[in-house]
């Protein structure tokens, strides 16, 4: 935890925020904290800066923060990810928050096993708590918006093209002939495949809404490697 994330919830005054649970763990099992320590903190949404802690014990911590920094920005990056194993979820969930992605669909595919859509961690509260150790990690507190989507024709028929109107479209598919490109730096929608990628028919829907495929070599890659390479290849600012 780079970043204690705070929420509205946590705040009993102007400046004073309480601590329970996880974080007061990770503050005296990890970092061995005590009073009048320092930690980084943001708030959802809103601010980073630091706390100082004035009292500490085994219920709860509490600060006085002070929150006058600005979160990293984020990717101009739409992200259309095919439902990963479950136990994979929640790993792909926490890279793509610390990497700046804000708006992630999550989609059906042919491959996408029916058991995966029962998972526990899409409830809201597991997409949240995912979504938040990412943005701990990376020091950021804009909170990335989740849609869930179990219908892949009526999604890439009904709401792609929209999307693709102000984010132009990529499929990453092994065996394509243009390899994706780098260093975009610009809106783009990144559509990523299960394991064992799109079917042909879900490939010439996705270019039919107005995406382009590319890949990224020979190589075939896990979807959690596979999301933080591409994303990093079109974006300097992961690299930084």
């Amino acid at each position: 935890m780079n970043l204690a994330l705070l929420t509205d919830e946590d705040f009993v005054g102007d400046n004073q925020v309480r601590l329970t649970g996880r974080r007061l763990r990770h503050l005296t099992d990890v970092l061995k904290a005590s009073v009048g320590d320092e930690i980084t903190v943001g708030r959802v949404n809103g601010a980073i800066g630091s706390g100082r802690l004035t009292r500490l014990n085994n219920d709860l911590a509490e600060l006085t923060v002070a929150l006058d920094q600005r979160p990293p920005l984020p990717l101009p990056l739409t992200l259309v990810l095919a439902m990963p194993r479950p136990k994979m979820f929640r790993r792909v969930l926490q890279t793509v928050a610390a990497l700046g992605v804000k708006d992630i669909w999550i989609i059906n595919a042919y491959k996408v096993e029916k058991s995966f859509w029962q998972t526990p961690w899409l409830e809201p509260e597991a997409l949240t708590e995912n979504l938040t150790l990412g943005l701990e990690q990376a020091r950021d507190t804009r909170m990335p918006t989740v849609h869930l989507r179990q219908r892949f024709k009526p999604f890439v028929e009904d709401e792609l093209p929209g999307i693709l109107q102000e984010r132009p479209g990529l499929v990453a598919h092994p065996g394509t002939d243009r390899p994706c490109p780098t260093h975009i730096n610009a809106p783009a929608t990144l559509c990523i495949g299960p394991e064992g990628g799109f079917i042909p028919y879900e490939v010439d829907k996705l270019i039919e809404a107005g995406c382009q495929a590319v890949h990224l070599g020979n190589r075939i890659l896990r979807v959690e490697t596979a999301v933080p390479v591409l994303v990093g290849r079109l974006y300097d600012s992961c690299n930084h």
